[in-house]
């Protein structure tokens, strides 16, 4: 997988969003407030890959693949597909992109217009792409959702008249529409049983093997992330504190934030798991040194004054850390 062409590449990718302009106060003027939502990003994603981005909520896995998607504007880095800057994407190269890369939201229902017919929904990006004759819109739509397990009747029903699994399985069977090269997920298959978890994971693995998919999935179950991926970056308060092979950074983390998020897991036939100690600094007003510091047990004077670098370890996997949980 390594000698594959990269797909995307963050380079140092920041995104700020002004919160305020500023004001007087008895001290003078206060400068406008700033929320770094990603900090110096730097991720490579390769053809046929699978990344999973995990993190507490707010870390900005979701801000990162808006980036991705060009519907956010960076503040500074560049954010490339197939070696093109996404934000100067020429009409044509940027028609390929929005066929190339799928999106999967995380709440499907609301990213589905309710007025159309599931045939509508899964037929606008062929009728868009102009990828068959309107004649044979049908059997394209009924073969897509043969392709996600359902039924070709489906084609007549209404978002409202499918269950939450079943809307899902109408919105990857879209997003598979355009025959795209790059399936981006956020939180795919949070807030449904466990049952029906497991059947839409199944079926993206199987999709992702079947037609040789790069994968991109935004989760905060580890087991998930897991089962579905090969590589995980994992994130907080917008930087990538640790990356590597899913299994190894899983079984093996170095960095003490991986350790936690593993550590307040659920686990079967175990207690209760404990949440993370410490609270989470303000992003708009964030500590010297390491952010995860004030939360971390391993933390030396020096984590409170040097802010760590994404930097490959003696074992070629990255992580943040001044003093990485290194046997």
């Amino acid at each position: 997988m390594s000698d594959a062409a990269p797909i995307f590449r963050l380079l140092d990718v920041e995104k700020v969003y002004q919160i305020d302009r500023g004001g007087w106060s008895r001290l003078g003027r206060r400068p406008p407030r700033q929320l770094a939502a990603l900090d110096g990003i730097r991720l490579t994603v390769r053809a046929g890959d699978s990344v999973a981005l995990v993190g507490e909520s707010g870390s900005g896995k979701s801000t990162l693949l808006r980036v991705l998607l060009g519907l956010t504007e960076s503040s500074d880095g560049r954010a490339l597909y197939r070696g093109d800057d996404i934000e100067t994407l020429t009409d044509d190269k940027r028609r390929s992109f929005q066929r190339d890369v799928a999106m999967i939201y995380q709440d499907a229902r609301a990213s589905l217009n309710p007025r159309l017919k599931a045939l509508d929904l899964i037929g606008e990006p062929i009728r868009q792409h102009a990828l068959c004759r309107e004649s044979e819109l049908r059997d394209r739509v009924a073969a897509l959702l043969a392709r996600v397990g359902m039924p070709a009747d489906t084609a007549d029903r209404y978002p409202g008249q499918l269950s939450g699994g079943q809307v899902r399985r109408v919105a990857i069977a879209r997003a598979l529409a355009s025959e795209p090269k790059v399936i981006v997920a956020d939180e795919a298959v949070s807030g449904l049983d466990v049952s029906t978890q497991a059947q839409l994971l199944n079926l993206l693995r199987g999709l992702q093997h079947e037609m040789g998919l790069t994968l991109m999935f935004i989760t905060h179950d580890l087991a998930v992330a897991s089962y579905l991926c090969r590589r995980i970056a994992v994130m907080y308060l917008g930087r990538i504190v640790e990356t590597g092979p899913t299994k190894e950074v899983l079984r093996h983390p170095l960095h003490p934030y991986t350790r936690a998020l593993l550590n307040a897991s659920p686990r079967f036939f175990e207690p209760i798991a404990e949440t993370l100690p410490g609270e989470i600094p303000s992003p708009i007003d964030l500590p010297p040194g390491c952010r995860f510091a004030g939360r971390c047990p391993r933390a030396a004077q020096d984590c409170r004054t040097h802010e760590p670098p994404l930097a490959t370890t003696h074992t070629k996997r990255e992580v943040a850390c001044l003093h990485p949980l290194i046997d």
